[in-house]
């Protein structure tokens, strides 16, 4: 059994155990109250809002993901110095939660509405209590080093509070407003649904054609043509010239004889079926936005419960799958029915909280209006597009990568009123009363109730979940203590509350580039609306995580999915955390498989060996660094190196280039290189400097080990909050004196492997080879030849150093002749990796890590051949 972690110190067993040490290094955190930001600080402020997990949750890998590259984020700041504030909290995931306490209840033979709202409330209450804290033990298990002293909730009174003033606010501002448009309604759920939450999956449907009067027209959908009577045809399709604009036609159709009308607009496309169309504005947005322009009639096909209504006439109260083939055989009868294609692909709208297929229906709902000229932003009045747009365009916000820029103006321009009512109960209630009944114009807005509150009633619906967390960065920074007292105003609480001032606007936004045009927008558009600032300065999008051979991850195939809390219990976290960041590159999806946790548990155990090795050397007890040799030199420099250049990778979310850089400071150049060397020449004081300040600098991607291991190097603080060091003078000539030994080394071991001698001796007059003579004699396994010892030795030049090797000269050409034709090899195969990484194509639709893995390739190839070039240098010279 593998001791646990004792605090100050204690000695460093044989197995790095991660799962012995995880849980009290943390909870040591915690009582260090290491993680707490304090706004009085004179420091530099920095600050991350966690994007709220749903408390119904359980820790996903896309999550691992976050929160892995926002607590690099937060550690580095710390040890720049900075005082870091990353708040945490959770979202009451309005649908999602509502819809599992559902589900319980239905188990236990009961309902919501056998329940009522008071008491299904309470019930949800009880059931998210416990969920919320399974997320948050989660989220410590990955690292987060949050400050939990400031945990929120959406539905914290603060932020209830906030919710009413910015709704109330809003539509005394007339933004918001109360009106009949068209909805993502899910049946199943008996909800309206936001086009964050609506999901498009794939599927092969039949495609009918039918003849509409002089028109073909195709469907997937003939169930919702019943009150079908305008045609559209795009003005230049010369198919339909001869007919002119509104021009009427008798129609036989489904139940008789129809008046159709043709509209001619430039939204249709001809090149899809036969170029025209018939609309159904009730239950498509892009109808309905085609009936406004026009002033089009728009009657119900479907109701609210999925079932056909009166105007279907004999399939009335049939649900849609039912009714499709018998529509279609009518239609047929009638001789109507040209065509059928089977394999027709479509995209299918779901609820993707509940799975629901989605039903658009035009419904009495509240909208956030995002094209009304009324909002202050710069002196100027603009609408919510405006603004949406003017913050990106502007330099205000930037967008990391910059390329999904695009992507954000083309969601932008095309946005829509904001739908804001839900028909849950679960979730901020609207405050809204209407007299006597929701039908009568007479409303009242406000945070309380009517003081006379006879014949007021409070609408049912709840705000969209989205609502709530648009106002997140700005909202959870409100001190608590206003969320009761009504006599100040949200500009005063704002103004009143030191870590808003301190705090907002935040540093950076980390999230998935798939939420983007969602929550991302959203917060830009409530957050400068109602405190004139930006809510975070930069957003910087990761991609989504794949399994090894690039297919997205599933729950129903174990062998792809992977799960964090089963790898953190069997490798740790902190292997986790190094394979989410190895090859990760901003906005690109990146591929996530055992082997890589693998590769990075090796890592760790390969510090973890190097500081139990450097635990072992007899340190003196000042603890005072010298530097004796070249190779002492050459480590620093390579020390330095290594820490300014991850310094600079984290300032500018290169996470992949710094992992990378820890990673080869630790193998290449520590553990191959120095560490053998200094068992020539020893300096164990400097071997505990070096592993000390390399702690500093892996301690944000990998804190826990490097925690674990501080604690043994008689450490009584806390390697949490030490800040980075600058490292100490070198010589740089005797550093790359060095490096010439590490190419003469790499050259002797390269010829000794491949002319297969057994036993390599050398002579030489360089004052560098010969004053480390014994360390080249150990990293090369070499004897000291003696002058005159045979007349067949050859003379070789490496590194601008010249040594005799006892090797007969036949015996070179032949490896000359070897080396020339792997040459050639490696130039064919350098030219086919230059031509791959310089193919647009590739580049834009081959996996990042297959490009990831093809630049390695080549940098890999291009070394290979520096040294091959350098050995037939070498030989030609000699």
């Amino acid at each position: 059994m593998v001791l646990l972690l004792l605090w100050p110190y204690m000695n460093l067993p044989k197995t790095y155990i991660a799962k012995d040490y995880e849980k009290n290094i943390y909870q040591k955190w915690l009582d260090s109250k290491c993680f707490e930001a304090n706004p009085k600080s004179t420091k530099k402020h920095y600050s991350i809002s966690l994007p709220p997990p749903n408390e119904t949750g359980v820790l996903h890998v896309g999550h691992s993901l976050g929160l892995t590259l926002e607590d690099i984020l937060i550690r580095h700041h710390r040890s720049l110095g900075y005082d870091v504030l990353w708040l945490p909290g959770t979202d009451h995931a309005a649908i999602a939660t509502e819809n599992v306490v559902e589900k319980i209840l239905l188990k236990e033979g009961s309902s919501k509405h056998k329940l009522g709202r008071e008491q299904f409330i309470n019930r949800t209450k009880q059931f998210v209590a416990g969920s919320r804290e399974t997320i948050n033990s989660q989220i410590k298990a990955m690292g987060a080093s949050l400050d939990w002293s400031r945990s929120r909730y959406t539905l914290d009174d603060t932020l209830s509070r906030v919710v009413s003033e910015v709704f109330v606010k809003m539509y005394n501002d007339g933004l918001i407003y109360r009106g009949y448009r068209i909805v993502n309604w899910d049946p199943n759920l008996q909800t309206n649904v936001s086009d964050d939450e609506v999901e498009y999956i794939e599927e092969k449907a039949k495609l009918y054609t039918f003849q509409f009067g002089p028109f073909e027209i195709s469907t997937a959908r003939p169930e919702v043509k019943f009150a079908d009577k305008y045609i559209v045809v795009n003005p230049k399709d010369k198919r339909y010239s001869k007919y002119k604009h509104l021009e009427t036609f008798d129609i036989e159709w489904i139940n008789g004889k129809v008046k159709a009308t043709l509209i001619k607009d430039e939204s249709v496309d001809p090149k899809f079926g036969t170029g025209a169309m018939t609309i159904t504005p009730w239950h498509s947005q892009v109808d309905f936005d085609l009936a406004l322009k026009y002033n089009l009639d728009k009657e119900q096909i479907i109701d609210l419960n999925g079932k056909l209504l009166d105007i279907a006439g004999e399939f009335k109260g049939m649900t849609i799958n039912d009714a499709r083939p018998k529509i279609v055989q009518k239609l047929h009868s009638k001789g109507l029915l040209l065509k059928v294609e089977d394999n027709y692909l479509h995209k299918l709208a779901v609820n993707s909280r509940g799975k629901g297929t989605i039903e658009p229906q035009i419904r009495l709902q509240w909208f956030i209006d995002v094209n009304k000229e009324v909002v202050l932003w710069k002196g100027q009045k603009k609408s919510f597009k405006q603004i949406l747009q003017s913050v990106i365009r502007e330099g205000d916000i930037k967008i990391i990568p910059k390329h999904f820029e695009k992507t954000y103006f083309n969601w932008i321009n095309n946005l829509r009123d904001w739908c804001i009512s839900r028909q849950i109960w679960w979730g901020h209630q609207l405050p809204v009363w209407y007299k006597d009944n929701v039908d009568k114009n007479e409303i009242y807005v406000g945070l309380k109730p009517p003081e006379d509150q006879t014949g007021w009633k409070r609408d049912q619906d709840t705000l969209d979940t989205w609502f709530s967390s648009s106002l997140w960065t700005f909202s959870t920074l409100i001190d608590q203590k206003f969320a009761k007292d009504y006599s100040v105003s949200l500009k005063d609480m704002l103004n009143q509350s030191l870590d808003f001032k301190t705090y907002h606007p935040t540093n950076v936004l980390e999230t998935g580039w798939d939420i983007i045009f969602f929550w991302v927008a959203r917060m830009i558009l409530s957050t400068t609306y109602t405190t004139g600032q930006i809510p975070f300065k930069e957003v910087y999008l990761h991609g989504l995580i794949r399994s090894e051979n690039g297919k997205k991850m599933s729950k129903s195939d174990p062998e792809s999915n992977i799960d964090p809390l089963e790898v953190i219990e069997e490798y740790g976290a902190d292997s986790l955390r190094l394979a989410l960041i190895q090859g990760l590159t901003a906005g690109r999806d990146i591929r996530l498989g055992k082997s890589k946790i693998i590769t990075n548990r090796n890592f760790c155990n390969k510090l973890w060996n190097v500081a139990r090795y450097i635990e072992d050397q007899e340190i003196s007890d000042d603890d005072r660094v010298e530097l004796k040799s070249e190779a002492d030199h050459w480590i620093i420099s390579r020390l330095n190196l290594t820490s300014k250049g991850v310094i600079k990778d984290l300032n500018n979310y290169r996470f992949s280039d710094a992992y990378h850089k820890i990673y080869h400071f630790l193998r290449d150049e520590l553990a191959d290189w120095y560490i053998e060397a200094s068992k020539v020449q020893e300096n164990p004081n400097l071997l505990k400097y070096i592993l000390k300040n390399f702690l500093i600098t892996c301690h944000p991607i990998a804190p826990f080990i490097t925690e674990a291991i501080w604690q043994s190097l008689d450490q009584e603080d806390l390697l949490a909050l030490k800040t980075y060091k600058e490292i100490i003078e070198f010589d740089s000539s005797k550093a790359q004196n060095f490096e010439r030994l590490v190419t003469i080394v790499k050259e002797l071991r390269l010829i000794k492997k491949s002319l297969d001698i057994k036993k390599l001796a050398i002579n030489s007059s360089s004052g560098l080879i010969n004053r480390n003579f014994e360390t080249i004699k150990k990293l090369v396994r070499i004897e000291k030849l003696e002058d005159g010892a045979s007349t067949s030795n050859k003379t070789l030049t490496i590194a601008e150093e010249s040594f005799t090797l006892n090797i007969d000269n036949t015996v070179f050409k032949k490896y000359l002749s070897d080396l020339e034709i792997k040459k050639g090899l490696l130039d064919n195969f350098i030219n086919n990796l230059n031509k791959r990484l310089q193919n647009r194509s590739y580049l834009d639709k081959a996996p990042e890590e297959l490009i990831e893995e093809s630049r390695k390739q080549l940098q890999d190839a291009l070394k290979d051949l520096e040294l091959i070039n350098s050995q037939i240098i070498i030989i030609k010279n000699s």
